[in-house]
């Protein structure tokens, strides 16, 4: 089987030929083709995937596996299993069943270059806080931390928390000197805290436009605090849901190239028909519209977004580029998380259609997802 594809950013196309589950050439060819080549996607923020939550308590590293394998369909090569505020005592049994499914199965561990813990020290201000249970909420502290990152195996390599609440700066200055990154989300900063926790070391903001009141003061608010922090980059849930397509455009103007991420948000639902899912204990239910919502309340919790539809959503609501698009989703993730993009991760789109399609995914010579053409 042989395939003809450009590169996303140079165009420069190459011929591609598979078999066994393999690439055994690839090499340069003229011609044309519908068909693009490029880095994998990777997801900073995913709770959950197909089915699978990665938050619940009876969650099996069977289970992660699965959930983690049934991304390369869509693209998304390299992801950070995300764990959002609960008790010590059940992030240390996730946090063990996470490591169990990277002792499991190889190619799985190669997808995953660390942890992403959202909590537990954030704002426990309602609206702010979002769907974490107030009771696990603590201020932030080297002691938890310490405690959790062993538990963690020392694979947690994104924390997102709100820097305003008691410890949260001389954590960060702690974190930034263990090489983990820190994000600012589920806050009620001020502009002045904002601009302290960048100066510290936190470097993006997660889901920005999310995790925070309905109802905020139109200019002194966190969102707009954030935005406007040009050392903060800014991940964005490119659902069209989450940030409607118009600011999902102004926010990524705002922030500019280099300084402006795609990340899904994503729990169980995602790459899984409509119906009802979990994140940890709480259960949510997506309709056909792939909102999801906690029964009977119009609040969000999770997304159920797939990598390939978050670039498809910046170029047809943001008015991004093909190549801005698919960089926010793969290299310039890389970038802001301060480690080097893995040369052997790729994929293949077919960008024909409204929505781009994943022909093939790996990583080296090894195929992780292959579909006939």
């Amino acid at each position: 089987m042989k395939w003809l594809a450009a590169h996303y950013r140079t165009g420069e196309t190459w011929e591609f030929e598979f078999a066994e589950g393999k690439v055994v050439s690839r090499q340069p060819r003229a011609g044309r083709t519908k068909l693009v080549f490029g880095p994998g996607f990777f997801d900073l923020q995913c709770n959950g995937y197909g089915g699978v939550d990665f938050n619940h308590p009876e969650v099996t590293p069977e289970e992660v596996c699965r959930g983690i394998r049934a991304m390369w369909r869509e693209g998304c090569t390299q992801v950070l299993p995300t764990l959002i505020t609960a008790s010590p005592e059940r992030l240390k049994h996730l946090f063990g069943v996470l490591n169990k499914a990277l002792e499991l199965d190889r190619e799985v561990a190669a997808s995953v270059p660390g942890f992403h813990l959202e909590g537990p020290f954030i704002s426990p201000v309602d609206g702010a806080r979002g769907a974490h249970p107030l009771a696990h909420v603590v201020p932030a502290n080297e002691v938890t931390w310490r405690a959790l990152q062993k538990s963690a195996g020392g694979r947690i390599v994104l924390l997102t928390l709100a820097p305003e609440v008691p410890g949260a700066l001389s954590l960060i200055r702690r974190l930034v000197g263990e090489d983990v990154t820190v994000a600012v989300a589920h806050t009620m900063a001020t502009r002045e805290e904002i601009a302290a926790a960048a100066a510290t070391g936190a470097v993006m903001s997660t889901h920005l436009g999310n995790g925070c009141p309905q109802v905020m003061h139109r200019h002194a608010n966190p969102m707009m605090a954030q935005l406007g922090e040009d050392r903060l980059s800014a991940c964005l849930i490119a659902d069209g849901i989450h940030l409607p397509p118009e600011v999902l455009r102004a926010f990524w103007r705002a922030k500019g190239a280099g300084r402006r991420l795609l990340v899904t948000d994503a729990m169980a639902a995602a790459g899984a028909p409509p119906g009802r899912y979990t994140i940890s204990e709480m259960e949510m239910e997506v309709g056909p519209d792939r909102v999801v919502r906690q029964p009977g309340s119009p609040n969000f919790a999770g997304s159920a977004l797939t990598m390939d539809l978050a670039v498809h959503h910046a170029i047809t609501f943001a008015g991004a580029t093909l190549a801005e698009a698919w960089d926010a989703a793969s290299t310039e993730v890389w970038k802001v998380m301060n480690r080097r993009v893995p040369a052997s991760s790729w994929i293949i789109a077919d960008t024909a259609g409204r929505r781009p399609v994943i022909v093939a995914a790996g990583r080296g010579k090894k195929v992780l997802s292959l579909q006939q053409k």
